[in-house]
């Protein structure tokens, strides 16, 4: 029983330690800041090693008191190492899940995404729009962002007082589309705001596109065999 304990307890004390890092930088767990976050479960951890020391030399044989006390030294020193590193460990996670997540984006630094390619052959990008996940593809030949209706709706536009007064040309032909002018588009770390866009018309496009009114205004992109890398402006 007591060994279970102690693996639920490492357990929990892990999962701690992953959500400090994936919200450092939203700057709140909860109602408590990270740091506050961070102090809790140092605090927590020192009470939960000194209970185990005392439980274990008042009840068992003091070899195995002096044994708990070294695997909870251990387990301190390994969330203070994770929670120094967490941002090396959030890049490097994020690297992985590139590689492993169509869409998924690396960031190399605050100003610069990577993209791998995906199975179809395309790039898929997880961009922001307005503050909301929209998955797009990349497409050069689009000279503006296009958004499904669906992704428009979801990003807060007024679709009801869209003007469809501009033509474009898509794969089924030639249709028409609706000008806007989005808030915020982000890719990873970067972010631009004040993008022109076309939203198509009901049933005309299936998945939103990542086209050249947002890419013009990276300070570079360029695609390096399977990764597509954007780099914004500092």
């Amino acid at each position: 029983m007591r060994s279970l304990l102690g693996w639920i307890l490492l357990a929990g004390l892990a999962l701690a330690l992953i959500v400090l890092v994936a919200r450092h930088d939203a700057g709140t767990i909860g109602t408590l800041s990270t740091d506050e976050f961070g102090s809790l479960i140092v605090h927590l951890s020192l009470i939960a090693f000194l209970g185990a020391g005392v439980l274990v030399i008042f009840r068992e044989r003091f070899a195995q008191a002096l044994q708990s006390i070294l695997i909870w030294i251990v387990i301190g020193l390994v969330l203070a190492v994770g929670y120094t590193y967490r941002m090396e460990l959030r890049d490097f996670a994020d690297r992985v899940m590139a590689e492993l997540v169509p869409g998924r984006t690396a960031s190399r630094s605050p100003n610069q995404v990577e993209i791998v390619r995906g199975s179809a052959g395309d790039f898929q990008v997880a961009a922001q729009i307005n503050g909301v996940r929209v998955a797009m593809v990349l497409d050069t030949g689009a000279s503006a962002v296009v958004l499904t209706q669906e992704a428009a709706k979801a990003a807060g536009l007024p679709l009801e007082v869209l003007n469809y007064d501009v033509s474009v040309d898509t794969a089924n032909g030639r249709t028409r589309a609706a000008s806007v002018n989005l808030d915020r588009v982000g890719v990873g770390g970067i972010v631009e705001r004040s993008v022109p866009a076309l939203i198509a018309q009901p049933g005309q496009l299936r998945t939103s596109l990542m086209g050249m009114s947002f890419l013009n205004r990276l300070e570079s992109w360029e695609v390096r065999g399977d990764k597509l890398v954007m780099r914004g402006h500092p």
